[in-house]
């Protein structure tokens, strides 16, 4: 049996109980797709209690063989990259499979020459730019850990993470086009550098044209040296659990965590789901609207399509930039056929009108999809209905940066395509909810706390350094099984919906975040004693950010609290950067406290989310009195 796209039900059926039954079989067969070095010995071992998880060992390959070289006998003038710039009237750019080749050969060759070598690491903070995805194939052509840190963080948040990798050298522009702005991106770098020492090399991708300081000896224009460079890089040969790349995502603790993935699970893992997920035709045309600073960008920008030989767009800009129909209008000018965007977007768009739309034609769309957090009912009906016309499937893809990949998704052909539902675990995922107590809830309909009983191709092996936390983030809360942190729902007929997350983090525009990361940023004003960080449902974001603080009775600053909301909210873009900033501040006395000092976000989210009716039984607070005053001052 030749693992080929699913394409119906009945192929679901087969290829998902083989997945789950038959582990090895099922594996090897979809192993034989990709090109290997050398062969593995064994496909998977290790477990959840252990966490010692390792697949395909004793394999060697590079990824980037996988993503570039095998197709160049056949694909080799085929595009691979379609760049549609932030200014529409900026000419896009094509690059085939062939040039993509000589690209990625070049900058690795840079790299090399820079000391570059396997097990580095290299950081790349960059506007989404095509340096910025040949940069990153080309670590892995030779072997190098990429670390890709979003270019909308401060210098704080970029220092902390080059910090927690000891990174040697980062790759960034002199500033980068994001709407109607520019990110001095190279500025924020050299400010992030103060106060990391390990960095030896800056290159520097030329893209604004700004006035920028460049020390000698350390910074360096890429392009001359692009240019000099040889357009031949063999590839380098790793080890199947060999690192790939690390990212960072938000704790709910302070410090970011480096999640690790690994070379050859990963790789098998983005490559398979998204050709089963988008089922992708050979002259098709895909766009995924995400940043390569995201785990989205990672797996269904720069890995699933090119492992796939797909043809896609890369896109600078914002959705909004310098209209409301920028998504529509490079829909049909690059004829676009199959399109993965966030629930943010969606909505925001919908605010915009259908003006916007209707004069476009999107006529070229075969399959829409959603990603980063549950895309709610009204925005599925309006994307289904004025995007999709209704003759497009859309994939409503339930994954994480943890996982690599897609986990849960409808797939065209076989899904039922309910508003606001993922349906079904892809091949290989093997899902579970349990109670508050770790004991399973078993039948249809049933609602619990979203788990993964085994090991699976895609998932982040460890965090970087610190090996304990990831089993204490993960791994600890229900023993043996992988929690998601998400709550989840099962219909009559077994289909899933994801309700959301249940521990400290918010989804703010489809990006995570951890509430004592934010806190940690507004406690640093000196006037703030004590702050509670929660999410609370927002029509654009889906969820918003509420914050809680206590403000220094005894301080002779401001007592304003349009001015303490601005005040906090320019601390937070320091630290963090704006995505993070709360859009609500309330202050309050004092926070509402167990005897043991821990917080009560129960009554501070429903507080926030305007629901103040029920609080349950507050006699066992430390300090009853102050939830009526936090109800009377809700914004």
């Amino acid at each position: 049996m030749s693992m080929n796209t699913i394409k119906n039900a009945d192929d679901y059926k087969r290829f998902y109980d083989m997945s789950l039954n038959d582990k090895e079989a099922f594996w090897s067969e979809v192993a034989s797709n990709y090109k290997w070095n050398r062969p593995f010995e064994k496909i998977t071992s290790g477990d959840f209690n252990n966490l010692d998880v390792k697949w395909f060992e004793g394999a060697k390959l590079n990824i980037t063989e996988n993503c570039i070289d095998r197709h160049l006998e056949k694909r080799a003038n085929k595009t691979a990259i379609i760049y549609e710039a932030n200014n529409p009237d900026e000419e896009s750019l094509h690059i085939t499979y062939k040039e993509l080749h000589s690209r990625v050969c070049k900058f690795a060759n840079v790299l090399k020459d820079r000391g570059v070598k396997k097990g580095d690491r290299v950081i790349f903070y960059m506007s989404m730019v095509p340096d910025l995805l040949v940069g990153v194939l080309a670590s892995a052509r030779i072997g190098a850990i990429h670390s890709v840190v979003f270019g909308g963080f401060s210098a704080n948040a970029l220092a902390g993470r080059i910090q927690d990798c000891e990174a040697t050298i980062i790759v960034t522009n002199d500033a980068g086009f994001r709407g109607d702005k520019t990110v001095p991106l190279k500025a924020i770098t050299d400010e992030a550098l103060k106060s990391c020492p390990t960095i030896k090399t800056v290159l520097v991708s030329k893209r604004v044209g700004e006035d920028i300081q460049m020390i000698e000896g350390r910074d360096h224009w890429l392009q001359p040296m692009l240019d000099q460079a040889d357009n031949n890089c063999d590839p380098v040969y790793v080890d199947s659990e060999d690192p790939l790349f690390i990212l960072y995502t938000s704790g709910s603790t302070g410090k970011p965590k480096g999640l690790l993935h690994t070379t050859a699970g990963y790789m098998v893992w983005a490559g398979e789901t998204y050709k089963n997920v988008f089922q992708v035709g050979e002259d098709d045309v895909y766009w995924c609207t995400a940043d390569i600073g995201w785990i989205t960008g990672h797996s269904y920008i720069t890995y699933g399509p090119l492992l796939n030989g797909s043809t896609q767009v890369m896109f600078e800009g914002v959705p909004t930039y310098p209209d409301a129909g920028r998504f529509w209008e490079a829909t049909e000018k690059h004829k676009v056929t199959h399109f993965y965007t966030a629930p943010t977007a969606i909505r925001a768009l919908e605010a915009h009108g259908l003006d916007y739309v209707k004069s476009h034609d999107l006529s070229s769309l075969k399959v829409l999809g959603s990603v980063g957090e549950p895309i709610n009912e009204e925005a599925w009906d309006w994307y289904n209905k004025n995007i999709g016309k209704e003759k497009c499937p859309i994939v409503d893809t339930w994954w994480q940066t943890e996982t690599g990949g897609i986990m849960i998704s409808p797939l065209p052909g076989v899904g039922k395509f309910l508003p606001s539902f993922a349906e079904s675990p892809l091949p290989g995922v093997d899902p579970i909810f349990v109670d508050a107590e770790g004991v399973e809830v078993t039948g249809n309909p049933a609602e619990g706390n979203l788990c993964i009983r085994s090991p699976w191709p895609g998932m982040a092996r460890t965090i970087w350094g610190d090996h304990e936390r990831y089993r204490q983030t993960y791994f600890s809360t229900y023993p043996g099984l992988y929690f998601t942190g998400d709550g989840a729902k099962r219909n009559e007929q077994g289909d899933y919906r994801i309700t959301g997350r249940v521990d400290d983090v918010i989804n703010v525009s489809g990006h995570r975040m951890g509430t004592a990361e934010v806190e940690d940023a507004l406690n640093q004003h000196e006037d703030i004693v004590e702050s509670a960080v929660v999410g609370y449902p927002h029509d654009i974001k889906g969820q918003g950010i509420y914050a809680y603080v206590i403000w220094n009775p005894q301080s002779k600053n401001t007592q304003d609290p349009k001015q303490i909301h601005k005040e906090l909210n320019d601390m937070v873009i320091k630290m963090i950067g704006p995505i993070a900033k709360p859009d609500k501040v309330q202050v309050v006395s004092g926070l509402p406290k167990t005897r043991s000092g821990k917080i009560m976000r129960r009554i501070l989210r429903k507080v926030a989310s305007g629901d103040s009716s029920n609080m349950g039984d507050i006699s066992t607070l430390l300090n009853p009195e102050v939830v009526e005053e936090i109800k009377n001052g809700a914004l």
